[in-house]
């Protein structure tokens, strides 16, 4: 049991230089996972990474997501993909196996549907409930300012820094980070992490 994350860069092609957003995003993919056969930047603005953990597969798309909203008038689409994996090729799209068609499934349905995050597994019930839940976060990240997604990564990267710690990282104050992480609702975001791995592990 895997996951995968199928994404591409929105209005990647309106950057001047696209070396800003890929330096981003190889450094974001490379932080996930640090063999670099598991993950892939192709056709220019499009990737795939493979997150052995599927409890952890949400956390990494709020982190890829966090990333390039770090850039100004970028965002990012996200499919997680979770079942088994019967091929393992020698990097992660020559690989195969139900995760890798359910990610690359549900990715060509994001731009129609006109929604930046989904997820597909066997489970009906728990698609259906995720993709509600994640419909409603994306309220808010959709949204997320250039500090707004610089504190959702910096969280992550650093999960038990305080404000304090967190605000001597990028040189300012305790009451500045308060406020980036209520406009980010990260509280809340990463209240629907922890619910998320819960009720992933039930396909484990």
């Amino acid at each position: 049991m895997t996951s995968i994350i199928t994404g591409d860069i929105i209005k990647s092609r309106g950057q001047k230089n696209p070396e800003i957003w890929l330096s981003h995003l190889k450094a974001a993919l490379s932080y996930l996972e640090t063999d670099n056969t598991l993950w892939e930047i192709y056709r220019g603005d499009s990737f795939q990474i493979e997150i052995k953990d599927i409890t952890k597969s949400f956390e990494a798309a709020i982190y890829i997501k966090a990333a390039i909203k770090m850039i100004k008038g970028l965002d990012v689409r996200l499919a997680i993909g979770i079942g088994e994996k019967t091929y393992q090729g020698k990097d992660v799209t020559e690989s195969n196996g139900e995760a890798f068609i359910f990610s690359g499934e549900t990715f060509e349905t994001l731009k129609k549907e006109k929604q930046n995050l989904k997820i597909k597994t066997k489970s009906q019930i728990l698609n259906d409930e995720l993709n509600l839940y994640f419909k409603l976060a994306l309220i808010s990240m959709d949204h997320w300012t250039v500090n707004s997604a610089e504190i959702v990564k910096l969280t992550l990267e650093n999960p038990k820094a305080l404000q304090e710690d967190l605000a001597k990282l990028i040189g300012t104050n305790q009451n500045a980070i308060s406020k980036r992480i209520k406009r980010a609702n990260l509280d809340e975001i990463l209240a629907l992490n922890n619910m998320y791995k819960k009720k992933i592990s039930i396909l484990i």
